[in-house]
């Protein structure tokens, strides 16, 4: 079965900076489009984050200009840089996408997501 996992959450404070990590389990994947959601508590899942297999990125309006997404093709990973944060980016960060190996493809595959919370 394959799956995304994501790691890098915990509580930092307002202001403060977090970079999230995902990676496929097992790691045998080369990622295509990727992305990262977030999901408050009791609120809807947003996308926050884009980053396409050119390094093209979107951002959702609340995050410009303080996230960033990357990615390390070698390592199969994609990351997303957190800087300026906010009480209201607390939530769980999810990152999904579309995977694959060989001509095999893994479309909106998905993981547990992490939590951020900001607080001070």
């Amino acid at each position: 079965q394959v799956q995304l996992v994501e790691s890098g959450g915990g509580l930092v404070q307002p202001g403060g900076s977090l970079r999230l990590s995902c990676t496929a389990s097992p790691n045998i994947f080369s990622f295509a489009r990727m992305r990262w959601y977030r999901q408050a508590p009791g609120g809807q899942r947003e996308l926050v984050a884009r980053i396409t297999s050119a390094d093209s990125t979107y951002y959702e309006d609340s995050v410009k200009g303080r996230f960033t997404a990357s990615r390390d093709n070698a390592e199969n990973t994609v990351y997303l840089q957190m800087n300026s944060l906010k009480p209201e980016d607390t939530a769980v960060y999810y990152c999904s996408g579309d995977l694959y190996k060989g001509s095999s493809y893994y479309y909106d595959v998905g993981g547990p997501g992490t939590q951020v919370t900001v607080s001070s």
